[in-house]
């Protein structure tokens, strides 16, 4: 199995997602900006009561659901603060054919969206809440940003952390969901909980413990709820690494030291049940580095 995308094939994956659109600023029409206004104060109060918020058009364009996220980010960081990161969404199989599409997607996360290692929180923490084993990496240096392929890109990447995302698909169940809602809702950003770091050192070793490290879930009792190993997205975390990176420079944004790169679910989404505790264990990396957090 090839263990890095080619330059040619994060082009291609973005061009399946982008048409190439998101290079082009955001329209400044007063009609466009008006209903990129509309779509977020549509969608914003629902978020923030924690219930079901009206829909975007699922025809809505790329373009237009790119610069809907980021209106959207602009109004949530009052409240959640700065950006930390990025993460990419629907980078496994199994969760791209739940919401039809081929592609990933790109969100943001803000410093307010992270919770510290153990964390307990409702399990109804949204109106339609979920729980996915997923990985942080932590952005080493600005070189990151000219880095072509998952080799060149570990040699910036200064270590990952366990993390437990809690995305919350925010939406009536109803309402048709694709790749593009997805992006105008921020890819379901909602919370997650982090671990510690664990130090990567940019190695052949390091890139074959992260294809093949067994990411497992499990409850309270031990019984194992998820499994996984690295391949899960993309082939290897560092394949969706590297879309993430493509997507961002698409829209102008380069990456900065300590910023935060979430990979996509390597486990399926699943519901939180109240009383419940999930922890979720790399085997493969060092240490055996877990996460955990408790639905009440």
């Amino acid at each position: 199995m090839r263990r890095t995308l080619s330059v040619l094939l994060v082009t291609a994956a973005l061009s399946t997602l982008t048409g190439g659109a998101l290079a082009a600023p955001c329209p400044e029409d007063p009609e466009t900006k008006a209903r990129i206004e509309s779509l977020v104060k549509d969608f914003l109060p629902a978020w923030k009561q924690r219930v079901a918020a009206p829909a975007p058009p699922p025809d809505l364009s790329p373009r237009l659901a790119g610069c809907t996220r980021d209106r959207l980010i602009e109004s949530l960081a009052p409240e959640l603060g700065r950006i930390v990161g990025y993460k990419a969404g629907l980078t496994s199989k199994p969760t791209q054919q739940r919401f039809n599409t081929d592609a990933p997607v790109r969100g943001t996360l803000l410093d307010g969206m992270l919770l510290e290692n153990g964390a307990a929180l409702p399990a109804a923490f949204g109106a339609r809440p979920l729980w996915e084993a997923d990985m942080l990496l932590v952005v080493k240096d600005a070189g990151i940003n000219e880095a072509t392929t998952a080799e060149e890109l570990l040699r910036h990447i200064s270590a990952m952390r366990p993390f437990i995302e809690l995305p919350d698909l925010a939406i009536a169940s109803a309402a048709p969901m694709n790749g593009v809602v997805l992006t105008a809702i921020n890819v379901a950003a909602r919370y997650g909980v982090v671990g510690a770091e664990v130090p990567l050192e940019p190695t052949a070793a390091t890139m074959e413990a992260l294809r093949t490290v067994r990411i497992i879930a499990s409850g309270e009792d031990g019984a194992t709820l998820a499994e996984a190993t690295g391949e899960a997205t993309l082939g290897h975390p560092l394949n969706a690494a590297l879309w993430l990176l493509g997507d961002l420079a698409e829209g102008g944004v380069t990456l900065k030291p300590g910023d935060l790169l979430s990979l996509g679910s390597f486990t399926p989404l699943t519901p939180p049940k109240a009383g419940q505790s999930v922890t979720v264990r790399y085997e493969g990396l060092p240490g055996t580095p877990t996460v955990s957090v408790r639905f009440e």
